[in-house]
Parts: structure tokens; sequence; C-alpha cells
């Protein structure tokens, strides 16, 4: 089989995803997952897409990532690995979508205006 590519995102986090038939290794960064992610949640959420489809043991994957912190690139990873299950076996499209894998969570942080502190933070207003 070939490798299957496919980019996810999250927040400022990008993650690129090489999937291949395999034994159900998941490389990030040259580091095993585990490693580079230390929690059980946020290793959960790499898996996740995988538990969905039930090919939990079946794909070896690549990952690079980069930008954000650590929870938004592991929820890039999580929509990269969806992404590319999807273009591997279109029957998979339904069973992630139930769980939303395949959205693309649009939250940003808001930028800071002019004459303000933060971005919705304001100077302290005086009547007299």
């Amino acid at each position: 089989m070939e490798v299957i590519n496919a980019t996810g995102r999250r927040k400022t986090a990008v993650a690129r995803v090489y999937l291949t038939k395999g034994k159900g290794n998941v490389t990030v960064n040259k580091k095993d997952y585990k490693v580079f992610f230390p929690t059980t949640v946020l290793q959960g959420k790499i898996q996740q897409a995988f538990v969905a489809t039930d090919t939990k043991d079946t794909f070896d994957v690549k990952v690079n990532v980069f930008g954000g912190g650590i929870t938004g690139q592991a929820e890039a990873v999580r929509h990269a690995i969806s992404r590319a299950l999807v273009k591997s076996d279109e029957a998979n499209r339904a069973l992630l979508k139930v769980d939303s894998l395949l959205t693309r969570d649009p939250r940003m942080v808001e930028r800071k205006k002019p004459g303000q502190p933060k971005a919705r933070k304001q100077f302290q207003f005086s009547k007299r």
C-alpha cells in the first residue's frame, strides 16, 4: 500500500501525517507518541480516530507537528489522522463524523486591538 498523507490544524498548530500499513506504531517528530505526549488524555486523543474506526493496530503513522501548545498539537494530529483514514477508506467518514473528528475547530486567539490592553479588556473608565 502507498503512503497516505493528510494535514490537520487546531489553533496555530499544524500536523502533517503519513499513514502506511503496519502494526500501529505512531511516531511524532521522530519520537514515540507516548514520549512526545506524556499524559494519557493526550495519548487518548491521538488514538481516538483509530478506536472510532476499529483500525487500532493496522496502520503505522509518522507525524510532523509544529506551532501552538501541546494540546493544540495533539488535536491537530487527531484531525490529520481522521482525514487520512477517510482517504484510505471512504466508509470511515460516517464513523468519524459521529464523533465530529473531521470538523476543523475554528476557534483562534482573538487579536489585540489598539487602545486596549488586551483583546477585550479595556482601560479603566473614569466618569469624573
